[in-house]
Parts: C-alpha cells; sequence; structure tokens
C-alpha cells in the first residue's frame, strides 16, 4: 500500500520573467504523477537576504501530497531548477527558480545533500507568511520561529494550479 503524506515547497526567483519561472514550477509539480493535491499560496515580493547585491525575489509556498522517498522529491525539485536553467554559480546568489524542500510530513532528515525541514525557515518571512496560508508553521518547523517581514510585500500575480486529484485510483483533472 502506498503511503501518501505532505510536502511544502518554497518557491523563489528573481531572474528574468519571475512569476512565469513560479508558475512553471507549479506546472511541473501538478504534471508529476508523484505529487496530488497542489495548492499554492499567495505571491509575495521580498528583498534578498545575504549574498551580493540583486533584484527583489518573487516567492511562494507549494503544499502537494506525495508517495515519492525524500531522495526523489529533492532530485524532482533540482530538475524544476533546471528546467528554468538554475545556476548554482554564487551562494545567495540570483537565480531564476529556486524549489526548496520546507518540509515532509512525519520526516527527518539531515545529511549533507538533504536537510528536512529546511534548518532556515524558521527565521525566513518569506518562507513563514506564505507557508502560514497553507499550514501551521510551528507544527512544521518547531518552536522558535523568528517572523521579519521587512521588506515583503504582497503581489497581484496568481500562480493556477491544475491537480490531479485521486478517485477510487483514477486520476481527475480539476481546476
Amino acid at each position: 500500500m502506498t503511503t501518501w503524506r505532505s510536502v511544502w515547497f518554497s518557491l523563489g526567483s528573481n531572474l528574468g520573467d519571475c512569476a512565469g519561472h513560479l508558475q512553471s514550477a507549479v506546472d511541473f509539480i501538478c504534471a508529476s504523477p508523484s505529487f496530488v493535491d497542489v495548492k499554492v499560496s499567495q505571491v509575495w515580493r521580498t528583498k534578498a537576504i545575504g549574498g551580493p547585491e540583486q533584484p527583489d525575489y518573487l516567492n511562494a509556498v507549494v503544499h502537494a501530497r506525495t508517495d515519492a522517498h525524500a531522495r526523489d522529491i529533492l532530485a524532482f525539485s533540482h530538475a524544476c531548477e533546471a528546467q528554468r536553467n538554475r545556476q548554482r554559480d554564487e551562494r545567495w546568489g540570483p537565480r531564476t527558480l529556486d524549489v526548496d524542500i520546507i518540509a515532509i510530513e512525519g520526516e527527518a532528515h539531515d545529511t549533507a545533500e538533504l536537510q528536512v525541514p529546511h534548518p532556515r525557515a524558521c527565521s525566513r518571512g518569506f518562507v513563514l507568511v506564505p507557508l502560514a496560508e497553507l499550514a501551521d508553521p510551528e507544527l512544521l518547523l518547531g518552536s522558535g520561529l523568528v517572523l521579519d517581514t521587512a521588506g515583503m510585500q504582497l503581489t497581484d500575480v496568481v500562480l493556477r494550479v491544475n491537480q490531479k486529484t485521486t478517485n477510487l485510483g483514477a486520476e481527475v483533472e480539476s481546476r
């Protein structure tokens, strides 16, 4: 029997067609048979934190149900970034698309490749504010949250979700 559980992704973009990059990530998640019941937060404009001088980001959070293993979810997030030509030249540098795994229901991982829950999510308003639209951040990430919303502004960007839901084993398109 397949065990379905929740996964939360943080999306960010500050190069090129930022809204298009975020929508592409949502589309990629929705198109995958490994993810169902996709929901997405509102989109927020945020100031870059750390790294070099760079443009503002657009950020959102996506929730989905999955039956994939954590290592496969990580590979999926990297594939999602690669399809938008993500370059990893500079730590905390500008990027076309960043897809981070915030949390996986009932799981904790602490390896060089994967840290879940995301170790810095607790102090990032651009994760916590949109996450709060979909789940209780304290339940997912633990106590000690630091909600810094400086430099955050709600945008009028709306990400569309074309999700598959399961109905007695059959996939059905819903909008």
